[in-house]
């Protein structure tokens, strides 16, 4: 018993030139209702529901699969089973980073994903090959054991695994999030994902790291355009370029009216690039909420082109353009499309090349806005003139809780002192606007631009 039609398997067709027969078969079961997981009814007591199953029995018969399979049973998974809390059936994670994965190890995980739920199942760099990673997948569409997978950095799976995770990411109720970083796109990944997308339920997609560059981001725009479920798409670090691969992101904007986050961090995007998206971004009237564009060779020429779009972006609430060479210039340009804007609540201009001239330029915003609530000004050169701007402007300005800078060297003594100071002022202002807004100022931490993805909380 599968959700996987015989249609379904024919609908994505396979590069001849590619396709290999896979060395041994998948022994994978999926028996009649009354018995799914073949050989678990005789260790279980009769009559007994699956759900009602101890931790103790469930590690028992994981280890009785172990033996049927011939595999060693994974220790870090036994351990994370003893330690864990059960709630309902349902655990945190399943965390299997680095373990690797043989066939036989894959198909002995079957009566863990059969008797639990997981919020995050992670298979990051598990070494899965075209077999187990068939397998596996098959496997955790038939039980959807999880709303949260991570299959990034395994590289081998071949066109059956990239088969079998388009129809789960086509096929499942339960699967909410999919994290596919550090795998190449090219050829048969991207046709086998752009396939699924169309009428995923899929709401987050991270993919950094994956070489989408040219037909890869063609194939995927082209499908993310009908799309109507997925609301978070990261793409950071794809060397995605100023020119078709802009053009391509611009038309995604123009025709995709339901993703409120997009992450381009890391990319070659570039002035021109920019002009590109900016097109797009004006049909994003009443939906975007959340744009990266840090590290992306923009300068204060590209920044005409968001200058005219800032204004009319009714729902646009976190903009990064941290470490671009915006200059003072760029600050400058932002300065009135930002105090035109009505929704902006983060503002990220960390190492941006601006001076003191430029952090009075974005007092000026501070003292105008109603709305902002974190700006972000570190590693730039901002010191006691620009200190004594913003430090002004935050005595009329009751929306700003953080405001991020750092401390610069100063040859005398007194310019220092006036430096602690103005950045003791700065806080204490900043953690004044937050009581009276009820939160918790963090004027020396990062603000929270977005959720990292699994990949980025490990480093």
């Amino acid at each position: 018993m599968t959700k996987r039609s015989d249609n379904d398997s024919d609908s994505c067709p396979v590069p001849t030139l590619l396709h290999k027969k896979s060395k041994g078969e998948k022994h994978v079961s999926f028996p009649p209702d009354e018995d799914i997981v073949s050989g678990f009814a005789e260790h279980r007591d009769l009559g007994r529901d699956v759900d009602s199953l101890t931790l103790a029995e469930v590690i028992l018969a994981y280890k009785k699969s172990c033996e049927r399979h011939q595999v060693e049973p994974n220790p870090k998974i036994v351990e994370q089973l003893e330690l864990a809390t059960c709630v309902k059936g349902t655990l945190r994670c399943l965390d299997l980073e680095g373990e690797r994965l043989e066939s036989s190890s894959c198909e002995s995980l079957e009566i863990l994903l059969k008797s639990l739920h997981f919020d995050f199942i992670n298979l990051r760099a598990t070494k899965l090959e075209e077999n187990g990673a068939s397998s596996l997948l098959d496997m955790i569409l038939y039980y959807e054991p999880t709303t949260h997978l991570d299959i990034s950095d395994n590289t081998s799976m071949g066109i059956s695994g990239w088969r079998a995770l388009s129809h789960l990411i086509k096929q499942s109720g339960c699967l909410l999030r999919l994290d596919a970083c550090k795998v190449s796109m090219q050829g048969y990944p991207a046709q086998a994902l752009a396939k699924a997308l169309p009428s995923s339920r899929l709401a987050v997609l991270s993919l950094h790291g994956c070489y989408l560059s040219g037909r890869p981001l063609f194939t995927l725009v082209g499908a993310l355009k009908t799309n109507r479920g997925l609301q978070e798409l990261y793409l950071a670090s794809n060397k995605l370029n100023s020119y078709q691969d802009s053009m391509q992101l611009g038309d995604l904007l123009r025709y995709n009216s339901t993703l409120r986050v997009l992450d381009l961090g890391a990319n070659a995007i570039a002035d021109a690039g920019l002009e590109e998206i900016c097109e797009g971004l004006k049909m994003q009237t009443a939906g975007l909420r959340v744009l990266m564009l840090n590290s992306n060779m923009i300068t204060y020429n590209g920044l005409v082109y968001l200058a005219k779009v800032l204004p009319v972006l009714k729902t646009l609430e976190i903009l990064n353009l941290g470490e671009n060479k915006l200059q003072n210039r760029g600050i400058h340009t932002l300065k009135e499309p930002l105090i035109m804007n009505q929704s902006l609540l983060h503002l990220a201009l960390e190492q941006t090349h601006i001076t003191c001239e430029g952090a009075v330029a974005l007092a000026e915003f501070i003292a105008e806005s109603r709305q902002i609530q974190h700006l972000d000004l570190r590693e730039n050169e901002v010191r006691a003139g620009g200190l004594m701007a913003l430090s002004l402007a935050l005595r009329i300005n009751s929306s700003v809780t953080t405001l991020q800078l750092d401390h610069k060297e100063e040859q005398e003594e007194f310019l220092m002192e006036t430096q602690e100071r103005l950045l003791g002022e700065i806080s204490d202002l900043c953690v004044a606007n937050a009581g009276k807004a009820g939160i918790a100022a963090a004027t020396d931490q990062r603000p929270t631009l977005r959720k990292p993805g699994p990949e980025e909380a490990t480093t």
